[in-house]
């Protein structure tokens, strides 16, 4: 392509502040409407209350924006910071970003923790956090420059419209000598006509000599980044050693990360073998418990499921070293090398795929009834180049195509599209039309909860049936796990903090398999304690693949194996190294629980956050056709005769399955209940007074919206 065209509009020089004990101890804010750039501290009062990471950005994020803010008004805030652990090489998982935005799916905060350098660079380069908030007039380009100390601001032109080629170009013009320097954080021309936006985050992978990219994909904080006209942030740092974050402890940093790194090299190839085959080992396991989305979740299982699945990725994944940050012992960022398209503008040539991961697979491939590999590979490659969500496109196109196969819609309704399961062709068809603003795929770009309204209003879709089967909740596609036998499972996503994620709480094993928490009591607890430890992850700048993905050999002989207790010490003993602030295992949770209650606060500021909020279509929680309970009929007429004794002689399977579904509703209603007695809510799910006094969160805007809801 022609010479990439940058115009100057602001820049500065700064004075870098000195990293103590993993902090900066300063923000970052880019206005875009006056094209301003302010530096200010961060007081140590935020420090201790707020950590870092996520809960840098939502503070931030609550003092930009007002309880009418919508998520393209202007002062809707795009945040990003890495923690006071982020950026530690060496240590598994030590590199993460977590950004924050009101989302266009939801209306509330939503938080992505993403991999690459940007997050790490932006820090060395001297900031906590960034905040980048107002709208600029053209497209522009931010760059923070932590080797020469500069930020600039840019009118860009003649820029690449896909974000693999636009990544590409901007680390070679901001540091052609040492592209691995250059970390950029870009969307793509799927964020600018869906509602499901990502931002990819590059690093250079010196070994390949390329760009490569992890995806903060959820809830369309890459929308957001697109309406506000920015085409990049960059982010330009040099050399990083353990001592760049400048830790408390230098020697017991050193130690606890050779110990973490040590067992991982040393198990992971006897356990989930991730440095060979990524997150695709999931396939198997949950398509041998049910746990596996077929056909838009109807199913749990599928006999081709083994194409998609570890064995055919580990033939196809590119062999060499695919850690997202320097010396990450898990190394899972796998990918293609040399993969051809077979559609769309990259049509025939050869491009690298990063990819795919278990979500990808699962909601691009056996949701939609796909069981090919190639396919599910240009799926998503073009989801990643576009700026797409490949979670929600997998689960708003299977809702389509379980619509189309019901007649909710037609032929008519999608351009003459035939989009039953299986349809590979369409799919990328409609993926195609999603980035370009065309077609049905604008439809389908604003997704779930959208598609519902639209579907009913203007094509008489039945609006009960797609209440049922439509995998969202508070706005939020579902991620690819299937919950139906899992009560603790549908709590953890019908009450997570920004829609059903598995990030806050996964408990489908704990609870389904081991059977670890029989009673509501049980689920509670755990429902109050993994989504608070998932919390401190992102606080930190952390993955969480290490904490529990490998484990020690001997964790089934703990009290407690499924918090992988030798592992949270770890984390402790990691998160004293650096802050110098001696923690345990306690001191982790309480330090997430502050942060949780605030983000649920947050959400009500919004005009969220209660109980109305926190419900999950029936599917999660059990079958909705009679053809999905005659697919598992021993079970369930099991469990009506056993757990719920009703004596279903005489019932015809539609009875049975209305019968399984009062008794089901009824098990996730006791289960709220007493999830909020456990983490100190109402009964209708509002954080009270005493819980936040007890947090230290009771800040008088904080009482005001309590107050406001009902609560003094």
């Amino acid at each position: 392509m022609d010479q990439i065209n940058l115009k100057e509009i602001k820049a500065i020089s700064y004075e870098k502040a000195e990293i103590k004990k993993g902090y900066t101890d300063h923000s970052l804010r880019i206005n875009l409407d006056e094209s301003d750039i302010i530096i200010n501290p961060i007081t140590e009062k935020i420090k201790d209350k707020f950590i870092g990471g996520k809960g840098y950005d939502l503070w931030m994020m609550w003092n930009a924006v007002s309880g009418d803010t919508k998520w393209n008004d202007p002062e809707n805030a795009i945040c990003i910071s890495s923690g006071p652990l982020g950026g530690t090489p060496g240590y598994p998982g030590g590199g993460k970003s977590i950004v924050t935005s009101i989302s266009p799916l939801t209306g509330i905060p939503i938080d992505s923790n993403v991999g690459g350098y940007f997050g790490p660079y932006k820090k060395f380069s001297g900031f906590d956090v960034i905040q980048i908030d107002g709208k600029a007039k053209q497209d522009c380009i931010i760059f923070i420059d932590g080797i020469e100390n500069k930020i600039q601001i840019f009118e860009a032109s003649n820029l690449p419209q896909d974000s693999y080629e636009l990544s590409n170009v901007l680390t070679h013009h901001f540091d052609e000598k040492k592209p691995v320097n250059v970390s950029v954080v870009s969307a793509g021309p799927g964020a600018e006509h869906t509602y499901f936006g990502c931002l990819n985050f590059s690093w250079w992978d010196a070994g390949r000599k390329r760009v490569r990219y992890k995806q903060a994909g959820r809830g369309g904080i890459g929308t957001v980044f697109a309406d506000k006209k920015v085409k990049a942030v960059v982010a330009r740092f040099g050399a990083v050693s353990m001592k760049t974050n400048n830790p408390a402890d230098l020697d017991a940093l050193k130690l606890v990360t050779k110990a973490h790194a040590k067992e991982i090299n040393e198990l992971d190839p006897k356990q989930n073998r991730m440095a060979l085959v990524g997150t695709t080992h999931l396939i198997p396991i949950m398509n041998d418990h049910e746990c596996l989305p077929v056909h838009n979740f109807k199913f749990g299982s599928h006999p081709e499921s083994f194409l998609i699945g570890e064995e055919a990725y580990e033939h196809i994944f590119d062999k060499g070293f695919d850690g997202c940050w320097r010396g990450c012992a898990v190394a899972c960022a796998h990918g293609v090398k040399d993969f051809s398209p077979f559609t769309g503008p990259y049509r025939g040539q050869k491009v690298f795929v990063d990819g795919p991961e278990y979500e990808t697979v699962a909601g691009c491939g056996s949701s939609l009834g796909i069981f090919d590999p190639q396919t599910i590979l240009e799926i998503n490659f073009y989801c990643d180049a576009y700026g797409m969500d490949t979670i929600s496109v997998g689960t708003s196109i299977a809702f389509v195509m379980e619509c189309f196969e019901n007649n909710q819609i037609t032929l008519e309704h999608t351009d003459g599209m035939d989009l039953s399961f299986g349809n590979r062709f369409n799919t990328l068809e409609l993926i195609h039309q999603m980035a370009r603003g065309k077609g049905f795929g604008v439809i389908v770009g604003k997704g779930i909860r959208n598609m519902k309204e639209i579907f009913a209003k203007d094509f008489g879709a039945d609006m009960a049936f797609m209440q049922d089967i439509g995998m969202e909740s508070k706005g939020l596609e579902f991620s690819e796990y299937i919950t139906k036998e899992s009560l603790a499972q549908q709590g953890g996503y019908g009450l997570a903090l920004k829609g059903p994620q598995h990030d806050e709480a996964w408990l489908i094993f704990l609870d389904m398999v081991h059977n670890f928490m029989p009673s509501f009591e049980d689920k509670a607890e755990a429902l109050h304690w993994f989504p608070m430890f998932r919390t401190w992850f992102g606080l930190c700048g952390l993955c969480k693949l290490p904490w529990n993905d490998i484990v020690p050999e001997d964790n089934k002989d703990n009290a407690e194996p499924a918090k992988v207790v030798k592992h949270v010490g770890w984390y402790a003993d990691f998160f004293s190294a650096v802050t110098g602030k001696k923690t345990d295992a306690d001191g982790l949770i309480a330090m997430s629980e502050a942060v949780y209650n605030f983000q649920r606060v947050f959400n009500l500021k919004m005009g969220y956050g209660t109980r109305e909020h926190d419900t999950i279509p029936y599917r999660a929680m059990g079958p909705v056709t009679e053809e999905e309970y005659e697919s598992r009929q021993e079970l369930y007429d099991g469990q009506l005769k056993d757990k719920y004794s009703l004596d279903i002689s005489g019932m015809d399977t539609k009875a049975k399955t209305a019968a399984l579904r009062q008794k089901r509703e009824e098990q996730y209603e006791l289960l709220t209940d007493a999830v909020y007695e456990r983490r100190g809510w109402t009964n209708n799910g509002i954080p009270t007074v005493a819980t936040v006094k007890r947090l230290g969160i009771d800040f008088p805007e904080v009482l005001e919206v309590l107050k406001k809801s009902g609560v003094e």
